[in-house]
């Protein structure tokens, strides 16, 4: 599927490229330097067209410069389409190309608010009421950092400030922390600012798919075990298939990732996790990918928090994930039967840089259940 994803990316760059340089061609500033010769139109369309997809590629990455191309060619089109709908209503061609003029402010605009909705962090919060008797309980839950994507090891003690100053009863971070350009010493950095947060109840920490390494522990100088090592060290407690009870209250049920199939490992089911506990008691399940809603329903745990899907990212592709079957939800809260569902769409990112479609966030979810 990723091959197919990649590979309609690099058709679209392609395709875009050619649509936009054709486009600007069309600019009366472009005709005149070429004296109106179709080939030299094209030729000096190009230029503002790469100078884009390589200015943005140098700044941010690669894949940056091409979403900016598809973002560009979309809302052209759109452009030049209405243009032609207004040209048709008053039986008369405009003289100046206003289509392009409008494509390229709409995109400019669109973009830097896709990069700073990325960029900047947000507050969500969830209030969730119980018959358990859990008390009053604030979790605060963050995903997918991606440490050294937005921000760096150093820069992430900001964001965790903000969650310490949500006086937190515990912090669950829910997958894809680091990833395989997450240098060793931006994740040590990370983790010592983890170390900072105190808390009722501790800071939990359960593996995604990108916090293990795709490419070994060669390719960025640390291992998984040496993640979980220096987590440790800052008194993050990682938990990997494993149930803890806490205050008598509430259990947290800790899961491996839906991707350690694929390392040749399998995790433990729901059925499995959740044998024996006292179904009086409220729990609560980490689990990086939004998958199993059915199992994690049937098992009745309470509430269910997730990242990985980055809250669909791109509009309007931002809920393609369901409709592929991928994840069982794509950003927010959902209930099925006794169970409360919530996938954040992450603090950062990974390679893109632009939320078009959601924004970067950290998650307070506020408990109200019976006192003891």
């Amino acid at each position: 599927m990723w091959i197919l994803i990649l590979g309609g990316l690099i058709a679209g760059t392609i395709l875009g490229i050619v649509y936009l340089a054709a486009r600007f061609s069309k600019f009366s500033i472009v005709q005149k330097a070429a004296k109106e010769r179709r080939i030299f139109c094209f030729a000096l369309g190009l230029l503002p067209v790469f100078l884009v997809l390589l200015g943005t590629g140098m700044v941010l990455g690669p894949i940056n410069g091409e979403i900016c191309i598809l973002h560009m060619m979309v809302i052209w089109m759109a452009c030049d389409g209405i243009s032609k709908l207004v040209e048709k209503k008053r039986k008369k061609e405009f003289t100046r190309y206003y289509a392009g003029i409008f494509a390229v402010g709409i995109s400019a605009v669109y973009l830097a608010w896709g990069w700073y909705q990325a960029n900047h962090v947000w507050r969500t919060e969830y209030i969730l009421e119980t018959e358990k008797q859990v008390g009053s309980l604030r979790i605060v839950q963050f995903a997918d950092s991606h440490v050294g994507n937005t921000f760096d090891g150093k820069e992430f003690l900001e964001q965790v400030k903000a969650m310490q100053a949500e006086h937190p009863d515990i912090v669950v971070i829910t997958g894809d922390y680091v990833d395989d350009d997450t240098s060793k010493e931006d994740m040590a950095a990370a983790c010592e600012a983890l170390g900072t947060l105190e808390t009722t109840y501790g800071v939990y920490y359960v593996f995604g798919n990108h916090d293990k390494g795709y490419y070994g522990s060669e390719y960025r100088g640390y291992s998984g075990d040496d993640l979980i090592a220096e987590l440790q060290k800052n008194n993050v407690r990682v938990l990997q298939d494993e149930t803890v009870l806490l205050d008598g209250s509430f259990y947290l049920i800790g899961r491996q990732d839906r991707s350690e199939g694929q390392r040749g490992t399998e995790r433990a089911s729901m059925e499995e996790l959740t044998d024996g506990l006292d179904e009086e008691k409220y729990t609560i399940v980490l689990d990086h990918q939004p998958y199993e809603y059915e199992e994690q329903a049937a098992a009745s745990v309470d509430l269910v928090l997730s990242g990985h899907t980055h809250g669909g990212q791109l509009f309007p592709l931002n809920r393609m994930g369901e409709w592929l079957g991928i994840d069982a939800k794509s950003y927010g809260l959902e209930r099925w039967e006794s169970t409360d569902f919530i996938v954040t769409s992450g603090i950062s990112d990974w390679a893109i840089q632009f939320k078009t479609g959601c924004r970067s966030e950290y998650v307070v979810v506020d408990v109200k259940g019976m006192l003891q």
